[in-house]
């Protein structure tokens, strides 16, 4: 957060905060399904009106997710689908450009605490980016919906698309498998831990993983799994013909929660 505007480098974002509003908060690190919390946002001490609200913005790794959902659209239908009884659906899934790209937007309500959700959420480098606006006022959600087309996305941003390309890594999930890979080291610990260790791995045009980003780990897993991983080796992936750079995910050890087949199938309905 700079001069009062929000940018996230690797997801190409950049967003002006509305008069008056500011970051009072950083967010917790990211959990072991790849949740961030990338911005808490709310009215500051010069903030005049009488009624309040919040913004949050937050990114969830589509690769490392245990709901049934495989895009930006299907987690917004998901999330429509099995709120609590004591919220209603007060604005169904629809189609929202904002700054020229194509969001998913969806408004609920809790009516005994007379508060409102807006959320849009669109998919960024396998990531569902989602900007969950609360406040009892459902004028200013609207205005504070308006504002937000001063935001600039990358092109790539959609619900059902961002998968990466162009400037940024082609985002395939599940890439690590014997089919696109040379040479493969397993991980070696004097530790016996149960935890997922959920990471994203860059690989180069040549098939060498030039980044390494784990979403949850401890220190000595983190050691030596980067062991591991540096001596991984895969095959250039091509595209038009023409070798590109991959992102994709890795999980060691277990996920927390299986993917749920049938659930899924709702979503996407």
């Amino acid at each position: 957060m700079t001069n009062n505007i929000f940018r996230n480098q690797y997801f190409g974002l950049s967003y002006v905060l509305p008069a008056g509003w500011i970051e009072k908060y950083k967010g917790p690190p990211p959990s072991d399904t790849g949740r961030y919390v990338l911005a808490q946002i709310q009215p500051g001490e010069t903030y005049k009106e009488p009624i309040r609200g919040t913004i949050l913005i937050t990114a969830q790794d589509m690769f490392f997710t245990p709901l049934p959902a495989a895009n930006a659209l299907e987690l917004i239908n998901y999330t429509k689908d099995n709120l609590q009884d004591d919220y209603k659906v007060e604005l169904p899934p629809t189609e929202l450009k904002i700054g020229g790209q194509s969001f998913r937007f969806f408004a609920y309500g809790a009516p005994v605490a007379q508060l409102h959700w807006y959320i849009v959420a669109t998919q960024i480098r396998c990531h569902a980016v989602e900007i969950v606006l609360t406040s009892r006022d459902t004028k200013l959600l609207e205005n504070l919906i308006l504002d937000m087309n001063k935001m600039t996305l990358p092109a790539e941003a959609n619900p059902t698309g961002g998968l990466g390309g162009g400037i940024s890594p082609v985002c395939i999930k599940d890439y690590a498998t014997d089919e696109h890979m040379i040479a493969r080291t397993d991980p070696v610990s004097t530790e016996h831990r149960f935890n997922p260790v959920p990471v994203r791995i860059i690989i180069d045009k040549e098939g060498k993983i030039k980044h390494i980003h784990f979403l949850s780990a401890f220190p000595d897993q983190e050691k030596a799994i980067t062991g591991a991983l540096r001596q991984w080796k895969f095959k250039p992936y091509l595209q038009n013909g023409h070798p590109v750079e991959v992102e994709t995910g890795v999980m060691f050890g277990h996920a927390l929660h299986p993917t749920n087949t049938a659930a899924r199938e709702s979503a996407t309905e």
